[in-house]
């Protein structure tokens, strides 16, 4: 059952939940009871529809792991917080985060066309399916971001139980919001009242609505009428351009819609999960754009790849000057994150394209400084958005794959 994909999902969901929701709304809350609808939604997620003994489904090898990586990330990061109490070495932290990091890259090389392993299977089964799940690059980002908590001393003991929670939380388990451990134990532990969970229900009905209008009709209709309906590789370059829009759009409103379902059922859950778009086509430029587009997946590049390339690199002295260690950090940052999405060459050319861009604005803020626009304020804003907003929309016609 793949998560908010059809209609049999929030009915399962919400019926689930049905008993959370009304001890909600008086005012009580048993984490025990979250736990158990998770754990009924995790198994419905990964169950193999077409595998059944005696009429009961059989897990799948993405259920088992699922599991198996659940353990394994639990351990390491066990293990990572005895060994920093005496030996916290950069060395140690890099032996940590190669081992967590590991089964997603064995995951992306056995998902990818580019080195040929796409189609390895062991007997009827691939490779990327036994190895791989939904969902496992968005548990990864949060073991990362724990372990480097741990390294920072921010963090210095976390509960199995607590752990475990966090990282398998079925709302956002196949592609995020990304939220943070600390944030999602305070949402745990934040006491709950009639008043709180009232607010809670309502935004999170709210929210759903509005998903429902993104994702099963304006990105439905977008992909039907205008995706489908154009072969890119015979059109005109006029209809290439509108297929850019259109696919633009697409991605926003699927992706949006999708992110507005898990925080709503987090909401259920009184798990106030991060929003992730903020009106990201009214961008005035791209740093604005990345501010605003899939914020928790930005903001956790920013702070774990970003600001860690520029902290190590000023901290070895490796250049002096301040605007080209930024830049550096800003190209590696979207090359990371482009390969990150596959091991793909339009992947891999989106997450440059962006770190260019970025460089790119840079220079253009230290020239405006310089030469500042004699426009009115209000047009130089309009044409900001618009330059900005096809500046987006033809990376996002580099990610769709149509341009190699």
């Amino acid at each position: 059952m793949i998560p908010y994909g059809d209609f049999t999902f929030f009915y399962i969901a919400l019926a689930l939940l049905l008993p959370v929701i009304v001890l909600g709304l008086m005012g009580r809350k048993y984490i025990g009871l979250n736990v158990a609808v998770s754990f009924i939604m995790l198994v419905l997620i990964f169950k193999d529809p077409n595998k059944n003994l005696f009429g009961i489904s059989i897990l799948s090898y993405e259920m088992i792991s699922f599991v198996v990586y659940i353990l394994y990330q639990l351990l390491l990061i066990k293990l990572y917080l005895q060994v920093i109490k005496k030996h916290n070495t950069l060395t140690n932290f890099i032996l940590i985060m190669i081992a967590v990091i590991l089964p997603l890259a064995v995951v992306k090389v056995f998902q990818s066309t580019l080195f040929g392993f796409g189609s390895y299977q062991v007997g009827e089964i691939p490779i990327k399916s036994i190895i791989g799940f939904l969902g496992i690059s968005y548990i990864m980002f949060k073991s990362i971001q724990i372990l480097m908590e741990i390294r920072d001393r921010r963090l210095e003991e976390i509960n199995s139980f607590e752990l475990i929670k966090f990282l398998s939380f079925f709302p956002t388990i196949s592609s995020g919001p990304i939220d943070r451990f600390k944030r999602f134990q305070k949402d745990e532990n934040k006491p709950l009242t009639k008043e709180r969970y009232a607010l809670l229900l309502h935004k999170a009905l709210h929210y759903i609505m509005i998903g429902l209008l993104y994702k099963y009709i304006l990105a439905y209709w977008i992909d039907q009428y205008i995706i489908l309906a154009i072969d890119f590789d015979t059109a005109s370059i006029w209809m290439k351009i509108i297929y850019m829009y259109g696919y633009s759009f697409y991605l926003f409103f699927d992706f949006a819609g999708y992110s507005l379902f898990a925080i709503a059922f987090s909401y259920l859950m009184t798990i106030e999960t991060p929003p992730n778009f903020n009106a990201p086509f009214a961008s005035k430029n791209i740093k604005d754009f990345w501010n605003r587009w899939h914020m928790s997946l930005s903001f956790w590049f920013r702070d774990m790849v970003y600001m860690r390339i520029v902290f190590f690199m000023t901290k070895k002295k490796v250049l002096k000057d301040a605007f080209m260690v930024s830049n550096i950090a800003f190209i590696l940052n979207f090359f990371i994150m482009g390969i990150w999405h596959g091991l793909e060459w339009h992947y891999i050319a989106y997450g440059l394209y962006h770190g260019i861009l970025f460089v790119g604005y840079g220079y253009y803020e230290k020239w405006r400084k310089k030469n500042p626009w004699k426009l009115p304020p209000t047009v130089v804003n309009i044409l900001a958005i618009i330059i900005t907003f096809h500046f987006v929309a033809f990376g996002f016609l580099i990610f769709s794959g149509k341009l190699f």
